[in-house]
């Protein structure tokens, strides 16, 4: 571990999320992005023109991820995105874990255009678990199983995979609790999204660069908050 920032109601800890994790306690909700396993091959002049499928190579974000750093010891639920590939990994690992799951999905309006002999990525699943007492909330209309938001272009954080702040906002709001930690936080989002909800937020990213863009971001959050 070699930095931390406290902003607000924000913890952010550079470094290693499978070392710090464990060491934080419990957290009603744990929120993670953590790096997809798929094939980020092909692209052809999309690729050259866009320069976010090289970024998620040099960066790993396309090997996939530990699912040790689920833990129903440490939350009481969590959502986790994932490539629909993993979807067949994942699905019986966290029932093994928690007694309830719904299979959710973020729609791109403006998906990539490359395949890979697969189909459009226009949308991407996330995985929502929990244990007694800690269920979905919000109002009905707010209980949909989709969220529709255009992918966030990779030059306006310098993150090839940011989650719209509309989607993370959507998902922070049918989260019980007053609590979210992130083990892979990337640029903030999570942490922009459950300052605004007036939850108490734990990053963990350990990328410095990402990891410098995630406070600036908070902080910003953390400021709109306060006024």
């Amino acid at each position: 571990m070699s930095r931390i920032e406290q902003i607000g109601a924000a913890t952010l800890y550079l470094g290693d999320a499978y070392e710090i994790r464990p060491t934080l306690g419990f957290f009603d909700e744990d929120v993670m992005d953590p790096q997809y396993k798929f094939d980020n091959s092909g692209g052809g002049a999309f690729r050259k023109a866009r320069g976010a499928s090289d970024q998620i190579v040099t960066e790993g974000l396309d090997q996939g991820f530990d699912h040790s750093i689920i833990n129903p010891l440490q939350c009481g639920g969590v959502v986790v995105f994932c490539h629909n590939d993993q979807l067949h990994e994942l699905l019986p690992f966290i029932a093994g874990l928690f007694p309830r799951y719904v299979v959710n999905f973020w729609a791109k309006p403006n998906p990539a255009p490359h395949r890979n002999k697969h189909y459009l990525a226009d949308t991407e699943p996330y995985i929502h678990a929990w244990k007694e007492g800690c269920h979905p909330v919000g109002s009905h209309h707010d209980m949909h199983r989709w969220i529709e938001a255009a992918s966030m272009p990779s030059k306006v954080h310098g993150h090839p995979t940011v989650k719209p702040d509309a989607v993370m906002s959507k998902i922070i709001r049918n989260l019980s609790g007053t609590s979210i930690c992130d083990p892979f936080m990337g640029t903030g989002s999570t942490g922009v999204a459950a300052i605004g909800a007036g939850k108490r937020f734990v990053g963990i990213e350990r990328n410095p660069a990402h990891f410098d863009t995630a406070c600036r971001r908070i902080e910003g959050a953390v400021t709109r908050a306060a006024t």
